[in-house]
């Protein structure tokens, strides 16, 4: 039982992960350095995460050989599913795509969706996508396109926060994603919106310095480790959330040197009622994480490809 008193998310339906696991700075702090021979990252996170959020698919859609050979890191796990971003083509390129796109996408998600293990697709969309008929058009046609997967928009702009666009969301069948961003100008506030069977939320930090700064690293936005009271108000809106949806998927983006996964980890005791496994790498540097677990799968002895 949380110790607000608070009911306890059920579990199964429940994933929360960490925004990527390809990043040089999480060596030494999330993974073990030097990494153990045959170690693989995403095998590594399955141990102690139920599900990640595939950051790599927004740059470039992958292959089905890229997302077979994923599938297979994780297919000793029986409880884990992939989220993907939505190739940056149909969501920050606002000139018409071809079918051809479309299905290169879905054919590289092929082997994920045959696996049982695609928990949903992420549009996410930039804070200049404002509210409009063409903004509206837009997302129905990728809805369309993209029925067969459970799609979830992310939209930064507020102009988009009014119920009736919401119930568009849901004649589209599509989910809603409540983010946490700095509070700058127009920017979209924390949201418990459901509009389909899946919800989604994203952390991403409060950097107000860095959100909309020129000339300084793409990390330095999500540079921000979340207090426990910002996480406690969010662990209430999951609550909310899960008591909506058939499954709630809880992703930390501020993943900057390790922060997101050590934010998921105290999201995950504070949803779950009690102590959660975690590396042991990572409780050496987030003293916020004593209170957790260790697995077999920790530093100690971390999963290699021969293991997972």
């Amino acid at each position: 039982m949380p110790v607000d008193g608070s009911k306890p998310v059920d579990a199964a339906k429940l994933f929360v992960g960490p925004s990527g696991w390809s990043y040089p700075d999480w060596e030494g702090i999330v993974y073990p350095k030097p990494a153990p021979r045959g170690f693989h990252p995403l095998a590594y996170l399955a141990t102690f995460f139920p599900a990640v959020e595939v950051n790599t698919s927004f740059y470039r859609p992958p292959t089905p050989r890229m997302t077979a050979a994923w599938v297979r890191r994780v297919e000793r796990i029986e409880r884990f599913l992939f989220a993907f971003k939505l190739f940056q083509r149909f969501t920050h390129h606002r000139t018409p795509y071809s079918p051809h796109e479309v299905q290169a996408f879905c054919e590289g998600l092929r082997p994920v969706v045959e696996a049982g293990r695609l928990g949903c697709v992420l549009a996410q969309f930039p804070w200049s996508f404002r509210c409009d008929a063409e903004s509206l058009d837009w997302l129905a046609r990728l809805a369309g396109d993209f029925a067969e997967y459970p799609l979830v928009a992310e939209v930064r702009h507020d102009s988009w926060d009014h119920d009736e666009l919401r119930a568009r969301f849901r004649q589209m069948h599509v989910g809603w994603c409540n983010i946490d961003q700095p509070r700058l100008a127009h920017c979209l506030g924390p949201t418990s919106h459901v509009t389909g069977d899946v919800a989604y939320v994203r952390l991403h930090g409060r950097r107000h310095d860095t959100w909309f700064a020129d000339g300084v690293p793409a990390f330095e936005r999500y540079n921000y480790l979340y207090a426990p009271e910002a996480l406690q108000e969010w662990a209430g809106r999951v609550r909310e959330l899960g008591e909506r949806a058939a499954r709630v998927f809880v992703f930390t983006n501020n993943h900057y040197a390790g922060q997101g996964p050590a934010n998921a980890i105290e999201l995950q005791m504070l949803l779950e009622g009690g102590p959660v496994p975690a590396p042991a790498v990572l409780r050496e540097h987030f003293a916020a994480l004593a209170g957790t677990t260790t697995v077999p799968g920790d530093a100690e002895h971390p999963p290699t490809l021969f293991d997972a």
